[in-house]
């Protein structure tokens, strides 16, 4: 098991326990395998990826990632897990203005130690991003600033990837085609997907799906 949460808690200054924004949530994710999570805006979708990720701490319970509690974790051991075995993807690209496409494909994995210049070149081409290498993040459209995320988190071959509405900003068809290109990469390389989404079409796409309501999983 790749990733379980056991009675998972989290509160806000002010909430009072009834009201927390996670109640008990439990779940687990295999290696390799996708599950997209849906709720209604505030339901706290965001609140749970950014705890697996840990870039917040929770109240109580626990969350095992690669076969660490995060609990034992100090802020440094965090940041090591999101280079190494995790990798994310949000809805807003977050690329490195200043860097080109290679540049801004190669950082992570360069970060993580673990940058393949092969891999890099069959992902340029897997995301048809082949002749915009050297093009600057304001000079690409949003389907084309998103494959670059996509690009750059799975450059270095993580265990996990969490994904936050990773098309939100994207129109129909560039949505449709980003999806796309992400499912059949994290296949191809055993990446899981844990992906937060409001987007029931987008969910059916995935092998599971949780709602989030009410602070529990249904």
């Amino acid at each position: 098991m790749l990733l379980t949460i056991h009675d998972l808690w989290k509160s806000y200054p002010g909430q009072p326990p009834d009201r927390a924004v996670l109640q008990g949530v439990q779940l687990d994710l295999d290696g390799g395998s996708t599950l997209a999570l849906t709720g209604e805006s505030g339901s706290g979708k965001s609140t749970l990826l950014h705890l697996i990720a840990g870039l917040d701490d929770f109240d109580r319970g626990e969350i095992t990632l690669a076969g660490t509690a995060l609990s034992t974790l100090p802020d440094s051991g965090r940041s090591a897990l999101r280079r190494g075995p995790v990798a994310l993807v949000f809805q807003q690209f977050n690329l490195v203005p200043s860097l080109t496409v290679s540049q801004n494909l190669a950082l992570h994995a360069r970060l993580c130690g673990r940058h393949d210049p092969i891999w890099q070149r069959q992902l340029t081409t897997k995301l048809g991003l082949d002749g915009l290498e050297n093009r600057y993040p304001e000079q690409l459209s949003g389907g084309q600033q998103q494959r670059v995320a996509i690009g750059r988190a799975l450059a270095a071959r993580p265990q996990l990837l969490l994904a936050d509405e990773p098309t939100g900003n994207l129109d129909e068809t560039a949505s449709a085609a980003v999806l796309d290109l992400m499912l059949d990469l994290v296949r191809e390389t055993g990446t899981a997907l844990f992906l937060v989404t409001h987007s029931n079409t987008i969910a059916a796409r995935l092998d599971r799906r949780l709602h989030l309501r009410n602070g529990q999983l249904a």
